[in-house]
């Protein structure tokens, strides 16, 4: 599958940004995916990630009650709602996808699939 990631820009801290990533290639709608982010300096980390069975979702602590993770098969994408944006979420954000019938963590290890990432800038 290859996957595209868009929706990145400058915000202002307290505003929202919605990323999108599109994917093709392969059936979507059987790929848990996920959403990294890496900040300047530092490395990449785990932010949320969507089960294809169920519809679980479950996200890093930092952005609990902040950030969504939603997807529409349909249109073979999963975004990334984020809204009270703080500075320190300032980050390149990649999606990822592990292999098809395995189950997305918290490990980037675990992702076969990257796309090929997009900048969100929170200013103070």
């Amino acid at each position: 599958v290859q996957l595209q990631a868009s929706g990145g820009g400058l915000v202002q801290a307290g505003g929202s940004l919605r990323l999108s990533c599109a994917a093709s290639g392969q059936t979507f709608s059987i790929y848990d995916m996920g959403w990294f982010r890496q900040a300047p300096g530092k490395e990449r980390e785990f932010v949320a990630a969507s089960m294809w069975s169920g519809g679980n979702t479950y996200y890093t602590d930092s952005v609990k009650g902040r950030f969504t993770i939603s997807r529409d098969n349909a249109k073979n994408t999963v975004y990334l709602q984020m809204n009270s944006l703080k500075p320190e979420d300032t980050a390149v954000y990649y999606c990822a996808a592990p292999q098809p019938g395995s189950i997305a963590t918290s490990r980037e290890d675990e992702y076969d699939y990257w796309g090929q990432g997009t900048l969100v800038t929170v200013s103070s």
